[in-house]
């Protein structure tokens, strides 16, 4: 039988986190595990596990998202990351609300189970896009996208054509000026594996560089 949504996880040196991440996907989710040049193993990790294994050797978070997305088959995907920071069970109420037409794209809205998962730089980057977006855009959302569901040929269909950080906020962008009906839901949000670290949040450099892909993706 085939899988009602397909889950995409890009990945760079998740291999700590992917044991339990895995274990505790839906059983009517297949995953697809986009591995974005690690070197910890990830990808002989995702594969023991039952994964479907993309590799994909361009850099950034936007080309691995779009590399799996090409993979997959399944009329729904579905995309977060691949650290361990949020439940992948959190996904059934998104599917839900996409096959029952109640949302062209049902986004999670991250609640902290701790203050301190997201840092301080984290934060105020999040908050500027999001209001950015808000009075540019019109877009209601309060969360930039961290876990999502939609129709697989209607993203494609979309165009997004960033292939860094800045992809989450053109996908929102792109699928306001679309007509799509996005619906947010609140997520579980905790703390990273042990072991792996925040490519965005996990200094403020990074921060910064996202700050800057997002940017770019603005309109």
């Amino acid at each position: 039988m085939s899988a009602r949504c397909q889950l995409v996880l890009p990945c760079r040196d998740e291999a700590a986190a992917l044991p339990s991440l895995l274990t505790s996907v839906p059983p009517d989710i297949e995953v697809i595990v986009v591995d974005n040049g690690s070197r910890d193993g990830t990808a002989g990790v995702a594969a023991d596990l039952g994964a479907t294994v993309v590799q994909e050797r361009q850099p950034g978070y936007g080309a691995a998202v779009h590399a799996g997305v090409l993979v997959a088959t399944a009329p729904l995907v579905a995309v977060m990351d691949g650290d361990g920071s949020m439940d992948p069970r959190d996904l059934t109420p998104l599917i839900e609300l996409v096959e029952s037409g109640q949302a062209t794209m049902a986004v999670g809205r991250r609640r902290a189970t701790d203050p301190r998962v997201l840092p301080w730089h984290a934060r105020v980057g999040n908050r500027a896009v999001l209001s950015w977006l808000r009075h540019r855009t019109g877009l209601d959302v309060h969360d930039i996208a961290p876990m999502r569901v939609c129709g697989r040929q209607a993203l494609l269909d979309l165009g997004v054509q960033d292939r860094r950080f800045g992809y989450p906020v053109e996908l929102l962008v792109l699928a306001q000026q679309a007509g799509w009906v996005l619906v947010e839901s609140d997520i579980t949000y905790r703390p990273r594996a042990a072991g792996t670290k925040s490519k965005v949040s996990g200094s403020l450099s990074g921060t910064l560089r996202t700050a800057r892909d997002f940017a770019k993706a603005l309109p």
